[in-house]
């Protein structure tokens, strides 16, 4: 799987994540385990939607090595 997501991205979607799940906890409302989905693909970096769409935020690696 090639890099999708970038640092914001994932580390957004991380949060929503655990913000969404928390809710459901502390409240019991079941929509909240909706929170999975983002903090799932947060974590491995990769959506399933992403690739069909053209969407890519992933950075840019720069050469550390002076390369050409």
């Amino acid at each position: 799987m090639a890099c999708q997501m970038g640092t914001q991205d994932r580390l957004s979607r991380i949060v929503a994540g655990v913000i969404l799940i928390g809710f459901a906890m502390i409240t019991g409302n079941p929509i909240g385990w909706l929170g999975i989905i983002p903090l799932v693909t947060g974590v491995i970096g990769w959506c399933l939607i992403y690739g069909p769409l053209g969407i890519n935020t992933c950075e840019e690696r720069s050469q550390e090595h002076g390369g050409h």
